[in-house]
């Protein structure tokens, strides 16, 4: 079976890379029961030992047992989100389960669990490092935390519970990408393509032709699709059409996830309660910066008294700008982001798709692996790794002074049928002890940005470059990670610290230094221009409150459902409207937006949407200290790698942080940034 399976063949690629280019479909679920056996007996083998538990003999090898189960369902679910089968998608609702159960097994085990609690209770005299003091700690309490401490009957409720929601977040995710795939505008007058900039008809132009609909105009939901049609459409009912799709993906039709919603906020508050806490939030937050829902309640209705107010007086100007410019009638969601484009245009003097031709992906890609190469010493050298599709390109990472492997990246950048929308950062091996040695990481960075068309190369627009700057800054905490144990490797932070590496990266694409790297005009090579820099500086504030109130809404949104009795709820949409009427400017006029909610149903934010927002104080503040010492100023970057990057999940992110910086974050450094801090208080 082995050598006819290339999940379970050796791999033979440099640096042992993935075959993705023969791996198929029925290779999946043989690998995966075969490396469950695999580490089921080095589990076995760990708990029977003679030797008296110790950090390397228990810990250190529990971390070690399932290697190539890791890798197996690693793939498998990368490749679920980067452009799923039919047939990966039935394989989800039978490959959760089995995984599940199987860490199930390893945490319920009394005589695993013996063994841990004999390395934890002797911890203070073990002479451990700080690093393995916090994966001891991590262990114990993750054992705890998954039922080690029930009887078994709590253990049979909770081993239910868990494989019923490994098959409902894929199922969840999938409704999503389906429902959107549903949807197609399909055009057939040329007027009504008026307003569009010329990228957004050839697009559109090449997707009819794809679907064989030659002489028409496609736009789908995809965001490089849907997002200019909002944005420049003239044609008024054209954009509330795709708007109300886009609001109600996975809600009322044969794809809705009313149910789903309602099954998996019931049995995450059954497992929470069954664990002794109040809620699933409460379960969730004892692992975060934040600690408590009250702490991140306070948070964000702080941010809320700050962004409403401004949202309110964004929507007000938004709403006189419209009239002035001959509107009549109320203002409606599929307006906003079309007046406001037009308002943005006649305050600063320039349209979003005047930056578009200074960004062709390869040299934004190009100048991207320059900034960092800048900021951290790395090369990126192009390279032919087997890829899992004809779009995905594979990069050497190494240092630039010693030449030692970093690690390999890879970067997917294009929307395709099967592939989950959005953008993400992932990876297939993460760094660290490996039974065979240190190994160093494989990255990839997954987006949905526009694509070539026969007459230009993929233009972005600036948000999607600072997508592409916001996920490589997740790539560099996966990249230059530097600790003994994969389990605490990069990414692997309290998920409300998650987003700083992320997230801060974004503020280095306003900068002139660094959009100099690249920011040339496709068709003539000219720079682009200074005073065009500072018109997107000027109006980078611009509907500040309107986004922030979106972002108060959406992490109030998740609190609400993990925090409230779901005995207490019936329906996914009369319960969103009652949470956010104190948050949203319109009445809902599509579906809600929890049916589409990714992030919180079928990804890992449940309970933690509200990290985006406390992270990006994290950012503001780090940002500060670049900005007073230069932006690529050796010292500071190497602090911050050292500090941050290189450390991962090791030490807990308030200490990483405070050595990094010197000090906690200052509170009010991202109102500051957003100009809605004047006189020492919110505006």
């Amino acid at each position: 079976m082995t050598d006819k399976n290339p999940l379970l063949a050796p791999f033979t690629s440099p640096h042992n890379a993935p075959p993705f280019d023969v791996i198929k479909d029925e290779h999946y679920l043989p690998a995966v029961k075969l490396a469950i056996e695999e580490a089921r007996a080095n589990i076995e083998s760990i708990k029977n030992s003679s030797e008296n538990p110790t950090f390397d003999n228990t810990i250190a090898a529990m971390g070690m047992a399932g290697e190539r189960l890791g890798m197996v369902t690693g793939i498998f679910y990368n490749q679920l989100s980067a452009g799923a089968s039919d047939k990966m998608e039935e394989l989800a609702q039978e490959i959760g389960p089995i995984s599940s159960n199987f860490n199930s097994d390893i945490i319920m085990d009394e005589a695993l669990f013996k063994r841990v609690k004999a390395v934890y209770d002797a911890r203070t005299t073990l002479n451990l490092t700080n690093e393995q003091s916090t994966v001891l700690d991590d262990a114990y309490k993750g054992f705890v935390r998954g039922g080690a401490l029930l009887d078994e009957a709590g253990k049979k409720k909770l081993r239910a519970i868990n494989e019923q929601l490994s098959v409902l977040g894929p199922d969840f995710s999938k409704n999503v990408k389906k429902s959107s795939e549903k949807f197609t505008l399909v055009i057939e007058d040329e007027k009504d393509l008026a307003g569009l900039p010329k990228t957004s008809i050839d697009a559109a132009v090449m997707e009819a032709e794809e679907r064989d609909m030659k002489g028409k105009w496609v736009f789908t939901l995809d965001y490089p699709s849907f997002g200019p049609f909002l944005t420049y459409a003239d044609n008024r009912s054209l954009r509330e059409q795709m708007w109300r799709a886009f609001g109600s993906r996975a809600y009322g039709d044969e794809f809705d996830n009313c149910e789903n919603v309602l099954k998996i906020v019931r049995l995450k508050d059954e497992r929470a309660k069954i664990l002794g806490y109040k809620n699933h939030a409460d379960f969730v937050l004892e692992q975060r910066m934040a600690k408590t829902p009250d702490a991140v309640m306070g948070f964000l209705k702080k941010l809320l008294a700050t962004y409403k107010p401004a949202a309110i007086e964004d929507l007000k100007n938004l709403k006189a700008f419209a009239q002035d410019y001959g509107f009549e009638g109320d203002i409606m969601p599929w307006d906003v982001g079309y007046y406001s484009e037009k308002m943005k245009e006649k305050l600063f003097k320039f349209s979003s798709e005047d930056l578009r031709p200074y960004f062709p992906l390869e040299p934004v890609l190009k100048g991207t692996f320059e900034h960092f190469s800048k900021l951290f010493g790395i090369t990126f050298t192009p390279t032919k790794y087997p890829v899992w599709h004809e779009d995905v390109m594979s990069y050497d990472v190494t240092d630039t002074k010693t030449g030692d492997f970093m690690g390999l990246f890879y970067a997917d950048f294009f929307p395709r049928k099967g592939k989950k929308p959005g953008a993400w950062m992932t990876s297939y091996r993460e760094q660290g002890m490996f039974t065979d040695g240190m190994k160093r990481p494989f990255v990839a960075i997954v987006c949905n940005f526009t694509k070539p068309t026969k007459d230009a190369p993929s233009l972005l627009t600036h948000d999607e470059v600072l997508t592409l700057f916001h996920e490589m800054g997740h790539a560099m905490h996966m990249m230059l990670s530097n600790v003994t144990y994969s389990s605490h490797a990069g990414t692997s932070v309290l998920w409300d610290f998650v987003e700083l590496p992320s997230q801060v990266q974004e503020n280095w694409a306003y900068e002139k230094e660094t959009l100099d790297l690249f920011a040339r005009h496709y068709q003539t090579g000219e720079a682009i221009p200074q005073e065009l820099i500072q018109k997107v500086n000027d109006a980078k504030n611009f509907f500040v409150g309107w986004a922030g109130l979106r972002q108060s809404n959406l992490g109030l949104l998740d609190m609400a459902w993990h925090s409230t009795d779901p005995a207490t709820i019936t329906d996914v949409a009369s319960f969103e409207d009652m949470v956010t009427k104190d948050t949203t400017l319109f009445p809902r006029m599509a579906g809600p937006t929890s049916t589409s909610f990714t992030h919180i149903f079928g990804g890992g934010y449940s309970a933690g949407y509200y990290s985006y927002k406390w992270a990006e104080v994290l950012d503001a503040d780090t940002f500060e200290l670049f900005m007073e010492r230069g932006l690529y100023d050796a010292q500071t970057a190497a602090a911050y790698r050292k500090e941050i990057l290189e450390k991962g999940g090791s030490e807990h992110p308030s200490i990483l942080y405070k050595n990094f910086r010197g000090k906690d974050a200052d509170p009010d450094a991202l109102l500051r940034r957003e100009g809605l801090l004047k006189s020492g208080k919110a505006a």
